[in-house]
């Protein structure tokens, strides 16, 4: 089979990865791609939104599936794009069409469908422009913290934990009378502050039958110890010790088949992945919110643990008949340690040669957010630059592994985290 996966970060390197193992392969392009999918196949140079582009190139490079990374291209319709084309509908998207991308869109869409189908969730009510006076005085009836949550995409920072309620007025004022978020908070989702740990679950579904993939735990803010700023993410670990076989059981009967068996009674398409974030709060799940992707950089963590071969797995999804396809998953522990660039998530420079990363040799270098120089040196062209995977029989081995693997690649400004999965030991 031809592949052409669309997206060029850490997610994609890892998709890349998995993808170029399978015995079905025959080529495999990325688009754009970075400095690392080289190794895996062929960069393309073309906008994850540019669909006309990658349309034109997938008739010419007779491209056989399409397995989308980000949110971006599903939210704006690359899946009906192709549906919508004679030349095209041939071709399956591995992601799911508009509406169903409607899950991560739109904060509001997600939390009615959860309530509509009973899906345990943070209690919440939604507000606009006309309606900011009702906000603010609902805020005055709420628990302390709250959190302000923007509808629409805006790019992992659209979601605020509000501790007082001067603040929490502030910030719902900012983004719905000032769009502090620009259009994505038009509506802003108030809701109430769930405390406990957090994990994430990842679903592929044919629309009917689904595999559950490993669980993760990913670690958001940016120092040591869970403090500072959040992030797009500093690492990840799978499985987590405290997502037991009890605890997935529930997650399965309470979160998983009510979320497929919703987009069914909705009539919603759905072919593709379903991220569930979720809180455990005395041992019982809770939604924090759908992804309609893989989450990064949980997948760096998550698909190096998958046995099968994936393209297999997506052919299932294609043809429907996922139930079919064997699926297995390794019992040994997967630690990923994402390396940054220095400043991030604030102002950050980039072009900074990146050295070393052939002396890695116990783990897996995943670009994220790199590019090649003019004169052909590994440059990085992002906040988050290179996530390190490695694979070991227990949890303290593979945390010892992947730190010092990130210790051996070098960059003027380099920062990771050395504490990656020290809570759950």
């Amino acid at each position: 089979m031809n592949i052409l996966i669309v997206g060029s970060g850490g997610r994609e390197s890892a998709l890349a990865y998995k993808i170029s193992q399978s015995a079905k392969l025959n080529q495999l392009f990325i688009a754009p791609g970075n400095a690392g999918t080289i190794q895996y196949g062929q960069n393309v140079p073309l906008k994850v939104t540019d669909f006309e582009g990658i349309a034109a190139f997938s008739l010419e490079n007779e491209i056989d599936m399409v397995i989308v990374g980000p949110e971006e291209p599903l939210v704006k319709g690359i899946h009906d794009y192709f549906l919508s084309r004679e030349d095209l509908k041939h071709i399956p998207v591995i992601g799911p069409q508009r509406e169903g991308a409607q899950l991560e869109g739109s904060k509001d869409f997600s939390k009615q469908f959860m309530a509509r189908h009973g899906v345990p969730t943070a209690a919440s009510k939604s507000f606009d422009k006309a309606s900011l006076a009702d906000g603010l005085t609902y805020l005055e009836y709420q628990s302390l913290p709250i959190v302000l949550k923007a509808d629409g995409l805006a790019a992992g920072k659209g979601v605020l934990i509000c501790e007082t309620l001067s603040s929490a007025k502030e910030e719902l004022t900012a983004m719905l009378a000032d769009a502090k978020f620009g259009d994505a908070s038009n509506v802003v989702v108030i809701e109430e502050f769930l405390s406990g740990i957090e994990l994430s679950v990842f679903v592929l579904t044919d629309g009917e039958s689904y595999k559950v993939l490993p669980a993760a735990k990913d670690y958001k803010r940016i120092g040591e110890g869970d403090t500072g700023l959040n992030t797009g993410g500093m690492g990840s670990i799978s499985p987590v010790p405290f997502a037991d076989e009890a605890f997935l059981s529930k997650v399965d009967e309470r979160v998983i088949k009510p979320t497929i068996n919703g987009l069914k009674k909705d009539g919603i398409p759905y072919k593709g992945f379903i991220f569930i974030g979720l809180m455990n709060v005395g041992g019982d799940p809770y939604v924090i919110e759908y992804n309609v992707r893989l989450g990064d950089p949980e997948t760096e963590s998550v698909l190096p643990r998958i046995e099968s071969d994936l393209l297999d797995l997506f052919e299932g999804v294609a043809e429907g008949n996922l139930s079919e396809r064997s699926f297995s998953v390794s019992p040994k522990t997967a630690v990923t340690v994402m390396m940054v660039s220095g400043g991030y998530p604030g102002d950050y420079e980039s072009g900074k040669v990146i050295s070393n990363i052939e002396n890695v040799k116990e783990s897996i270098v995943f670009h994220a957010g790199t590019k090649l120089s003019d004169d052909g040196q590994v440059v990085t062209a992002g906040g988050r630059v290179i996530a390190v995977t490695t694979l070991q029989d227990d949890l303290f081995s593979a945390l010892q592994q992947a730190t010092a693997d990130a210790g051996r690649v070098f960059y003027e400004g380099k920062y990771f985290r050395t504490d990656i999965g020290f809570d759950i030991i």
